[in-house]
């Protein structure tokens, strides 16, 4: 399954098996997405689900806090992760710090997808990885699945999970192909996989640049070296425990 299908076979599962789950973004309708990874889910579900906004980002994130602390479980697309701090003061000043403003009365069960990363001639503005932007907002957790089953099953436990997420999705992996379990699954959001073990040094990464970490490993073993390759996959919080353990 290439990586894209693995995020609408998300998608489309809990949106089948939620009715409060719900998708709102730019161009995620009739088009499908920017990218195709929405493709076929307004013409399954509906203008009522597949809900098409203008071109705010600050808006329509701020409308999804607001239906998520009424209840559902609305799944934002930012287009390009360039347009991400347009829609930061939501995520910063809203949807991180309800929780705890309220005591853990209210809730914020939304995701926020966004595709990062530089592909083809996308240029400058279009072409960033902003993960670091997020990594200081308490309250947010913050996931970067670099294969097809790990996007799945991560995207599924994120639109499950009763507080922010946001799910990075580096746009060179959209064509990546790789195997994804039949039937349900979910994966943790706070864990790291060690994709690769190895003995003698470790080597942590994420998003596109595991797949080339892996692809690297036997030139580096040639060299004498036997390296782990660790995705981190959750970004914050970040799995300590899994790094240490690698590196000692």
């Amino acid at each position: 399954m290439f990586y894209s299908q693995a995020v609408n076979s998300a998608l489309a599962e809990e949106l089948t098996r939620d009715p409060e789950v719900f998708l709102l973004g730019e161009d995620i309708g009739l088009y499908g997405g920017a990218f195709g990874v929405t493709k076929g889910l307004y013409e399954k579900f509906g203008p009522q689900r597949i809900r098409e906004t203008p071109i705010s980002e600050n808006s329509f994130t701020g409308m999804a806090v607001g239906a998520a602390m009424l209840g559902l479980r609305p799944v934002v697309e930012i287009m390009f992760m360039d347009f991400l701090p347009l829609a930061l003061d939501q995520l910063l000043n809203s949807a991180g710090k309800i929780h705890y403003m309220y005591n853990g009365q209210l809730k914020v069960p939304m995701v926020l997808r966004t595709p990062g990363g530089a592909k083809g001639g996308y240029g400058p503005s279009h072409s960033q990885m902003l993960s670091s932007l997020l990594l200081g907002i308490p309250g947010l957790k913050v996931v970067a699945p670099s294969t097809p089953r790990q996007v799945k099953g991560i995207l599924k436990a994120a639109i499950r999970d009763d507080n922010p997420v946001v799910v990075i999705e580096n746009k060179r992996l959209y064509p990546q192909q790789g195997e994804v379990p039949e039937g349900e699954y979910l994966l943790p959001l706070d864990k790291a996989e060690v994709l690769s073990p190895g003995t003698d040094l470790s080597i942590l990464t994420y998003s596109a640049m595991t797949p080339l970490c892996l692809a690297v490993k036997k030139a580096v073993q040639e060299l004498g070296w036997d390296p782990e390759i660790v995705d981190l996959v959750s970004l914050q919080p970040l799995d300590r425990e899994s790094i240490f353990k690698s590196v000692r």
